[in-house]
């Protein structure tokens, strides 16, 4: 599955998109200025993802990549 299947599939699930999963991670202390703080571990970010959304491991991961910035919505 592609990058951007699985930010489809996640988008169609939660009704969400990157930027506002972005603008949550900061709500919820996760990041601060677009960038995940030094201290935040992914399996924060997944156990948040499938409490709040039910996301599945790989779709929560996909998730803390964009937050990482390790991907981006152009990401094959």
């Amino acid at each position: 599955m592609s990058f951007q299947a699985y930010l489809n599939t996640i988008k169609s699930k939660t009704g969400k998109g990157p930027e506002d999963f972005r603008k949550m991670a900061e709500e919820k202390g996760f990041s601060q200025g677009g960038k995940l703080k030094p201290d935040t571990k992914a399996g924060e970010i997944v156990s948040w993802l499938k409490e709040d959304f039910a996301l599945g491991h790989g779709h929560a991961m996909a998730i803390y990549a964009l937050l990482k910035g390790m991907k981006n919505e152009d990401s094959l």
